[in-house]
């Protein structure tokens, strides 16, 4: 017999500045499966140099990357992930809520706003945004796309007015011509347009594509 609890629970996420009246915007990035938040925003440094504020939660499920094998494993390197197939729904409710509460604590004022997901991330930062949860200005999928569970409809005219990006690496290798089709067609059913920016590299978050994006 299956049965459900809630309760209080402490997580971290990572922050590159205090919010204040010179911060000219916040950027929301989640990370891909298997990454740590602490690692991840690194990647975004150029951006807090702009005096963008970036903000990094970490998905509320860690493991090792590495299997148990005779004798142990080579090395305790840990990676977090947003979700799997056990129990997912509620595994999304968990980390809106956390979402929402970090967006709740830092977010005063009209500071715009910016979502972005990258890889496994790319779902999470939908399912946020359509939560009707945070008032945010662009959702950028860098490296993923669209969940196809998505409630069309609603997504659709809360997207409509919002700026959509997808960025991606030429030499993608978790972006086939197959995933590219998915996205058309999910693009399709929610009734909105997609910016596309690409870039020459693989599956990682480039530097010089972010700062076009400021």
């Amino acid at each position: 017999m299956e049965k459900n609890i809630s309760f209080q629970f402490k997580a971290r996420y990572y922050q590159t500045s205090e919010i204040t009246k010179d911060t000219r915007a916040i950027w929301f990035v989640l990370h891909g499966y298997g990454q740590l938040a602490q690692y991840f925003i690194r990647k975004f440094s150029v951006l807090a140099e702009t005096g963008v504020c970036v903000i990094a939660p970490e998905g509320l499920s860690r493991f090792y990357l590495e299997n148990i094998q005779e004798g142990g494993r080579k090395n305790d390197r840990v990676g977090a992930t947003w979700m799997t197939k056990e129990n997912r729904l509620m595994d999304i409710d968990n980390y809106i809520e956390y979402l929402t509460s970090i967006y709740q604590q830092e977010v005063v004022g009209k500071i715009p706003v910016t979502i972005l997901g990258f890889s496994q991330g790319s779902a999470t930062a939908t399912r946020w945004a359509l939560s009707g949860k945070v008032d945010f200005e662009r959702l950028i999928l860098w490296s993923g796309i669209f969940p196809p569970d998505m409630d069309f409809q609603n997504g659709g005219d809360l997207l409509r007015n919002k700026e959509v990006r997808l960025v991606y690496g030429k030499q993608d290798p978790f972006l086939s011509d197959a995933r590219f089709t998915e996205m058309e067609m999910l693009r399709e059913k929610l009734a909105i347009e997609i910016m596309k920016t690409e870039f020459d590299g693989a599956h990682d978050i480039d530097q010089r594509t972010l700062l076009t994006l400021i």
